[in-house]
């Protein structure tokens, strides 16, 4: 389902605004029905009154937000200016900035898949009607994994080579992942604030950069539309698998 997800994001060709619009979607989707509330229920702790899931969530943000002005990336014309003020090298250093970000966000997703395996072994261990249940949610879940570690990865700079084996590295995931627990169990409370992070991760990056880069050619509404089924869809994915 990774590798189909995957596949349906390279085959957009000329609709990639309408691409990158559900998958922003497809992220918020997954941060708000899923990950954050999964991420409260595993790590409810308070530090100051807030829980120690929503303080790692706002960590996360502000991580990737740190990234990306430490790396000086800069969109659009600001891209095209510093090309022709600075020089290649300059722009050389742009680029590969873009591309470390495009590989850490794909490689985080990777993570998440790993983490998607080790929740369909914990739920097997549990009852196999229990263990069916997660793996089907995991399954349909797995189809946006794909579809936007493939997206991210591209729109960051990276080649195509780059992007399919990462692809490819989502799809073998969730397997590892079910057969780590086979060994050991990641304790409940780490796994919450790792959850939170990535929310927060998830969230900067469909916000900041996808969604702006969706509407920048032309500000369409059917991006917008394909940004609400995105969430929508993933809704009715997470609806089904409580």
């Amino acid at each position: 389902m990774t590798l189909i997800g995957g596949f349906v994001a390279q085959r957009t060709g000329d609709r990639r605004h309408l691409v990158l619009g559900f998958a922003a979607g497809l992220m918020l989707g997954v941060v708000v029905f899923d990950l954050l509330p999964e991420a409260l229920r595993q790590a409810p702790g308070e530090v100051h009154g807030v829980p120690q899931a929503l303080l790692m969530f706002a960590a996360g943000f502000l991580a990737i937000h740190v990234v990306e002005r430490a790396v000086a990336i800069h969109r659009g014309h600001e891209g095209e200016y510093a090309e022709h003020t600075h020089g290649h090298q300059h722009a050389h250093a742009h680029a590969s900035g873009r591309q470390g970000i495009g590989l850490s966000a794909a490689l985080a997703l990777v993570g998440h898949s790993v983490m998607d395996g080790f929740a369909i072994g914990a739920a097997f261990q549990a009852g196999t009607t229990v263990g069916t249940v997660v793996a089907i949610a995991v399954v349909a879940h797995d189809f946006a994994d794909g579809f936007n570690t493939y997206t991210i990865t591209r729109l960051y700079g990276n080649n195509r080579r780059r992007a399919l084996t990462l692809l490819a590295a989502d799809a073998i995931a969730p397997v590892s992942g079910a057969a780590i627990t086979l060994a050991f169990t990641i304790p409940e409370h780490l796994l919450g604030l790792y959850l939170g992070f990535f929310s927060g991760f998830l969230l900067y990056l469909a916000t900041s950069d996808i969604l702006p880069e969706a509407h920048s050619p032309h500000p369409s509404r059917n991006t917008l539309l394909c940004t609400l089924a995105g969430v929508g869809f993933m809704w009715l994915v997470i609806g089904f698998a409580n």
